[in-house]
């Protein structure tokens, strides 16, 4: 079991007041917190070894490019990726989609075909939209059923020769239920097409093995797990990655320029153009340490109770919804109450000091097929307690009694 008081010690804005209130936070889906030994991390950085790498001989400049590099293993070993070369430092989940969609430009050509989930955060929406457009291309989309599962029959139909590229989420932001993934890359691939996961919502509360899922490409946040802002990985296979054009060219991503021609550099610095979120990038590998210290299954097993206690709570409230009821979720719970706005409930709760995020959660595709507005999501991490839940439930109580 967790100690929770000790692993909360570790997080200082958990002991903040909110509007006069003891914090509740359940905003993980959007971002995480942070402990105290990633944000020293980051001022560490700075203040000891702070200068660009990849192209000084000087001291400084090699210890931020050996830490740079060592982070990348560690987020290699940590996904399981074949070689290091297989992961790229990006700003984020969306910056490492809009990469691959940008590689596919080349690839692409009318008639060919890309499926998407009904259950995609707008990030793994748009781009491969403007892609098709782009290359005349056609989106095609999984279904989903009234419990917000994807319809597996319909996927199965949907694929053909055409079919070139799949992308999914591991885990819907809005619904937090896990997906198929692995039975959707093989089905994928026994018709020849490539497969992106969007890893965002996953990592937070498992342990990716991209050579296990055999996924040709796997983007995530640093954000959400415990990392800074402005950091993510995009894990692609060795051939994908050398068989796709660079996304930006700059400083860095080059071996040879003349006003004649370019050449690109080797895996991974091709897709790296300028200079990166050094201190990000270093310190994600700090947030991965620490995260595996606690350990994913110990995180798993006590955000399953997190998830179960919620449920069955919130129930309790009459006339109380939640959306995304498949039998697997992660630890996050969408509802709403009838009659009642979800921004309204959101607004009076964060006056009580809980943060949960209220709307359409960048998925409206899903909202238009419950035919509502937006949902109250809370979203839990491994160090919320079933205490926090019980006065995020009085609370949401006392915010429809005022709303009623």
């Amino acid at each position: 079991m967790l100690d929770i008081q000790k692993i909360r010690a570790d997080f200082p804005i958990l002991s903040e007041k909110v509007n006069g209130k003891p914090l509740v936070y359940f905003d993980n889906g959007a971002t995480s917190q942070k402990p105290q030994i990633v944000i020293d991390a980051e001022a560490e950085y700075y203040q000891e070894i702070n200068a660009n790498i990849h192209r000084g001989v000087h001291t400084l400049s090699q210890l931020a490019t050996d830490a740079y590099e060592i982070s990348r293993v560690k987020i290699q070993h940590h996904i399981n990726a074949k070689f290091s070369h297989e992961v790229l430092f990006t700003s984020g989940t969306t910056h490492g989609i809009n990469l691959v969609t940008n590689g596919f430009a080349s690839i692409l050509k009318p008639g060919d075909e890309v499926v998407v989930s009904s259950l995609e955060h707008h990030s793994n929406i748009v781009p491969w939209q403007m892609l098709c457009e782009r290359t005349g291309a056609t989106l095609k989309v999984i279904p989903m059923n009234e419990d917000g599962e994807l319809i597996m029959d319909a996927f199965d139909a949907l694929l053909s020769e055409k079919t070139k590229v799949v992308t999914v989420n591991h885990i819907s932001n809005a619904l937090g239920i896990i997906n198929p993934i692995k039975y959707i890359i093989e089905k994928a691939h026994a018709v020849g097409a490539a497969v992106l996961i969007d890893g965002a919502q996953a990592v937070p509360h498992l342990k990716p093995d991209v050579q296990d899922l055999d996924c040709d490409f796997y983007a995530f946040s640093g954000h959400k797990m415990c990392g800074p802002t402005g950091t993510g990985i995009l894990y692609g296979k060795e051939a994908w990655l050398n068989k796709l054009p660079p996304y930006q060219g700059g400083g860095e991503m080059i071996k040879e320029v003349t006003f004649e021609k370019t050449t690109y550099a080797d895996l991974p610095h091709k897709f790296e153009a300028g200079t990166p979120n050094i201190a990000g990038g270093i310190v994600l590998g700090t947030a991965v340490d620490y995260l595996n210290n606690i350990g994913f299954h110990n995180i798993q097993k006590y955000e399953e109770h997190l998830l179960e206690h919620a449920t069955k709570r919130l129930l309790e409230i009459e006339g109380l919804k939640i959306y995304g009821t498949g039998k697997n979720k992660a630890s996050v719970v969408s509802f709403n109450i009838d009659g009642i706005h979800p921004y309204d409930i959101g607004s009076i709760i964060d006056k009580l000091g809980i943060a949960v995020r209220t709307g359409h959660h960048c998925a409206q595709p899903i909202m238009n097929f419950f035919c509502i507005p937006g949902t109250i999501r809370a979203s839990f991490s491994f160090y919320n307690t079933k205490e926090e839940i019980d006065v995020m439930v009085e609370a949401v109580k006392k915010a429809k009694t005022m709303l009623s």
